[in-house]
């Protein structure tokens, strides 16, 4: 995955409206944060609201953060609302481009609750789409980590 082009962002936005990379990404670039659910993942939850710490620096260097789940557009726009997130929640419902990333935790069979989530993963993405760095999900990394790889990549 890394060095080659991210998949396509088959997404909306929180107001329900079709977004992709370019409508997201900054001048060099985008930090896509994979998220479970903003809904009932308390790691999540956590997760997105620590990173509005880090969301006017990472967007100061080129790269925006932008997080993706399989949330409804009305549960992002209810939590961004709520916690005052300043940077896109995009929901993937198909969840198309969590499938398309190779994300889907296959844990959750279909009927579940949780049928469709993405092991929790933050990429930096080149503006053309060039994944520059992956996280994986064992360890959600901390906004000092993402701040430094971003450092490390010209932002």
């Amino acid at each position: 995955m890394l060095g080659s082009k991210a998949p396509a962002l088959s997404v909306r936005d929180a107001a329900g409206q079709p977004t992709n990379l370019a409508s997201v990404a900054g001048a060099k670039g985008l930090v896509l944060v994979f998220t479970r659910s903003a809904k009932w993942c308390l790691y999540c939850q956590n997760q997105l609201i620590g990173l509005k710490e880090a969301e006017a620096e990472l967007g100061r260097r080129g790269f925006p953060i932008a997080a993706v789940s399989y949330d409804p557009p009305a549960v992002l726009a209810g939590f961004a609302k709520a916690r005052a997130i300043p940077y896109p929640l995009l929901s993937d419902e198909g969840p198309k481009t969590i499938d398309a990333f190779g994300l889907r935790d296959p844990a959750y069979a279909p009927g579940h609750y949780a049928h469709g989530v993405p092991h929790p993963a933050i990429l930096i993405l080149a503006r053309d789409g060039t994944v520059l760095a992956k996280d994986g999900y064992r360890t959600r990394p901390t906004n000092e980590a993402i701040l430094e790889a971003v450092g490390r990549l010209g932002g």
